[in-house]
């Protein structure tokens, strides 16, 4: 091995832990944040709708607000870099209105107010922090190191749990307090060790606007370069990450009611079905991402997605809570597969470094619209055959991806591009 693939390596390595090291304080406060919020909310407000509405605001404020923030770090130019500057600014606030939740959750008008705060400030920094890892990281290693970000989101999960069970009966203030804390000191680190000022996208952005006077490109003539190409290949990527994060979601969304009505199971016993899936996308995101730059990104996640939709066929067929938590598992390593890889294959095929925090506000913007979607589309899908049925129809939507990415897959064959896919 060369000094310089050896000097790549550990440089790799060291932006993967630093990135996942941020995300995974970021992710801390959103999960807390997703587990108790409702019931300071339910303390005022008797509708469930009305409480659903509020707790999705964040998600309405991220489909405009991510890409538009990505394009910023995007067109920024400090001695810093173009990422940095936004998360000294934004994780601080962030983690100071997460904080302050739980003080003002006596007064209902201050709750949304802080709420939408945070959501604001949060959706805000979230592509920024996301986009360090193409800018430092090369296409062709991006899958793993999108891996470990990934398993790092997801052991969030857990951390929120753990604050659930242990803290937050007895120490309300003190349970959102360890989060905000972990976003300070994730800060701390990356803003002493980072400088992407230094990163090869930056540079490589610096030299293309070397003799003009534009800086970076707007949201707008991105999107209107996506949507104009006759390749297709992008505006397709960014259809298939809706549909299959709409099947995602409603295979998360719908279990508990599913287990209730098809599975007789209490309402607690039916809340944990999705635990040991959570486990099996953690075992099998790393592999996958090593398959994919084997194999291509492309053709795993064909191929994952298809695991999916059979995990689901498994729970149908099975209709006992064993089959349920075996086909939930099959499904979520197969999952891994698009989860990992997506957002690596929309960013190695963006036109420029110029773009790439741009393109992360998208896959953003195609994932979350997918997450408001699926499970109402699902959910309509159910009512017109029946809750025993709900996996199946799950995987329809998820067939629909795949049939999608195969598309692309098509398209890239043709195309003489070098793209790292």
């Amino acid at each position: 091995m060369t000094t310089t693939s050896s000097a790549q390596r550990a440089r790799t390595g060291r932006i993967t832990f630093f990135v996942a090291l941020v995300v995974f304080a970021q992710e801390s406060t959103w999960n807390l944040y997703d587990a108790q919020v409702p019931p300071l909310l339910r303390e005022h407000i008797g509708s469930a709708a009305v409480v659903g509405l509020l707790m999705g605001m964040d998600n309405v404020l991220g489909i405009f607000i991510q890409p538009w923030m990505g394009n910023r770090s995007d067109r920024t130019r400090t001695s810093w870099g173009r990422r940095i500057p936004y998360l000294v600014v934004g994780m601080p606030l962030a983690a100071l209105l997460f904080l302050t939740i739980p003080h003002v959750a006596a007064s209902l008008p201050l709750l949304a107010l802080v709420m939408f705060g945070y959501a604001l400030v949060a959706n805000s920094f979230k592509p920024i922090a996301e986009s360090l890892l193409p800018d430092f990281v090369p296409p062709e290693r991006r899958s793993r190191a999108n891996a470990v970000v990934k398993i790092a989101s997801s052991l969030t999960v857990m951390v929120a749990a753990l604050i659930s069970i242990f803290l937050i009966d007895d120490y309300p203030k003190l349970s959102f307090a360890i989060p905000a804390l972990l976003m300070v000191v994730s800060l701390a680190v990356i803003a002493a060790k980072v400088r992407d000022s230094r990163s090869p996208a930056y540079q490589n952005t610096i030299k293309e606007e070397r003799g003009t006077a534009v800086r970076g490109v707007r949201v707008r003539d991105t999107v209107l370069d996506i949507v104009r190409d006759r390749d297709r290949s992008r505006l397709l990527l960014i259809v298939s990450i809706l549909l299959f994060g709409g099947a995602w979601a409603a295979s998360r969304a719908l279990m508990t009611p599913y287990g209730m009505e098809v599975l007789d199971m209490s309402r607690g016993e039916a809340g944990g079905l999705t635990l040991p899936s959570g486990v099996a996308f953690i075992v099998a995101a790393y592999p996958v991402a090593r398959l994919a730059e084997r194999f291509g990104r492309l053709r795993v996640m064909t191929v994952g997605m298809t695991v999916f939709a059979a995990g689901m066929v498994i729970g149908t067929v099975v209709r006992t809570p064993t089959g349920a938590v075996v086909g939930l598992c099959v499904a979520a390593a197969g999952a891994s597969s698009f989860l990992v890889n997506a957002v690596v294959v929309l960013w190695n095929l963006a036109p420029s470094d110029r773009v790439v925090g741009t393109y992360t506000g998208l896959y953003t913007v195609g994932w979350v619209s997918g997450g408001f979607l699926g499970p109402a589309l699902v959910g309509g899908m159910v009512d017109l055959t029946s809750w025993s049925l709900l996996l199946l129809n799950v995987a329809i939507v998820a067939m629909l991806a795949v049939l999608v990415v195969a598309r692309v897959s098509a398209l890239q064959r043709r195309s003489p591009s070098d793209r790292v896919l």
